[in-house]
């Protein structure tokens, strides 16, 4: 799932139209739309605004695998029994 998908589903849940949410991020429901459906990138400061919205983190809305250490490309190696 992509964060497109994320942002859909999100507004849906809250049961919330794009207009809606295009007013909590100070811009047009077009525009907003264009986040949803992928055809703008969605800045920093957007999603730090719709994370505080909708209380979720900045990983849930892009996705990001849960526990991952960050700065690492991989896991780290489970120790040996």
């Amino acid at each position: 799932m992509n964060y497109t998908d994320r942002l859909k589903g999100l507004r849906e849940d809250a049961d919330k139209t794009q207009q809606e949410i295009a007013e909590v991020l100070g811009t047009t429901q077009q525009y907003y739309a264009n986040y949803e459906n992928g055809k703008r990138p969605l800045p920093i400061d957007r999603l730090y605004a719709l994370c505080e919205y909708y209380q979720v983190s900045a990983d849930y809305i892009l996705g990001l695998p849960q526990g991952r250490p960050y700065g690492l490309s991989k896991l780290p190696k489970k120790p040996k029994k």
